[in-house]
């Protein structure tokens, strides 16, 4: 039998968990069980591919954890992400799981009762499980009650996997079956493995996050090089077709169907400005489709004939409406 323990706490010297995890490592050791210590705060830069770990010479597993302030603590945290997202869920099936948690301060209840949902949403066998609070770790040694308490829970672990006790159906079972379908790619446990591999691999992320900023950085460009085009769009093809009147001024304003900004035109005599934007004082005010225009600019249809048709409307001075076919000739 083997078994693997998956410390989450930070390796204090103080840390009442570790002498928990020692206390149940003789005893299994004496029972003649294969225990391997996997220190997850040692592997951080590489938390994704410990899920790897769980293969199939490994009978169970212990999770064990501390709570200092809040929680089961961030590298336990990861380790059950990285089981989600990269574990082989066939091998998990068929793994049994102790929960240990410690605290030395409040909530090591309801860390051993996350721990237990977690592994059990992820589909594994969860075992009963040893929480306690510690509030002076010297007491707590010297206490052989607790040191009993202690051993007869490794001897249980052991008593569960050699018998492969079943439990019980639980409602976190029904619901990874009928709600949590999360989409995940359909992968192989190589695939999986390698897939961890590359997603602790800094350099490796490094990579895809720099190639990532710039393809947003070139379609960024592309996008803004697409706007000022839309922003310059007519302004060209009317100051290249227009014909000053002797005498004549007016301010005209179009607004175009899917332009955010209206196209304003100002005529006064040989001197012409257009751009896009609100303006006052405005003599005409023509709305239009961008097709409208087209044709318009094109020399497929004027502005009196689109306004006479009904395709472009206007409000204002009808006769200065009527001289923007003869200041603009795009015949």
């Amino acid at each position: 039998m083997k078994i693997n323990i998956y410390y989450g706490g930070r390796g204090l010297l103080d840390d009442p968990t570790l002498y928990v995890l020692n206390k149940m490592e003789d005893v299994l050791l004496e029972l003649r069980v294969n225990v391997e210590r996997i220190n997850i705060y040692e592997h951080k830069n590489e938390i994704a591919t410990l899920p790897q770990t769980i293969k199939n010479d490994v009978d169970g597993i212990i999770l064990a954890t501390t709570v200092e302030w809040l929680g089961i603590g961030g590298y336990m945290q990861q380790f059950l992400d990285a089981c989600w997202l990269y574990g082989d869920k066939e091998k998990i099936k068929t793994t049994y799981m102790q929960p240990i948690v410690m605290s030395t301060t409040y909530g090591e209840r309801e860390g051993e009762l996350a721990l237990a949902n977690a592994w059990e949403i992820l589909g594994g066998l969860p075992c009963p499980g040893l929480c306690g609070y510690v509030e002076d770790l010297v007491t707590f040694e010297m206490n052989k009650e607790y040191t009993i308490l202690i051993e007869k829970k490794a001897e249980n672990l052991y008593r569960t996997i050699s018998q492969k006790m079943k439990s019980l159906p639980t409602s976190n079972q029904a619901i990874k079956r009928t709600i949590l379908r999360t989409p995940q790619m359909e992968l192989t446990p190589q695939e999986s493995e390698q897939l961890s591999k590359y997603v602790s691999d800094d350099s490796y992320v490094k990579k895809q996050k720099e190639d990532i900023q710039e393809l947003a950085s070139m379609f960024k460009n592309m996008l803004g090089k697409a706007g000022r085009e839309n922003e310059e769009e007519y302004i060209e093809t009317l100051k290249t077709h227009f014909v000053p009147q002797e005498g004549f001024r007016a301010r005209y304003l179009f607004l175009l169907e899917g332009k955010k900004k209206p196209l304003f035109v100002e005529a006064n005599q040989s001197v012409l400005e257009i751009h896009y934007g609100q303006e006052e004082n405005i003599d005409i005010y023509a709305k239009l489709t961008t097709d409208v225009m087209d044709s318009i600019v094109e020399g497929r249809m004027t502005f009196q004939r689109a306004f006479m048709t009904g395709e472009m409307t206007a409000k204002g001075n009808f006769k200065i409406l009527r001289m923007l076919d003869t200041m603009f000739n795009f015949v």
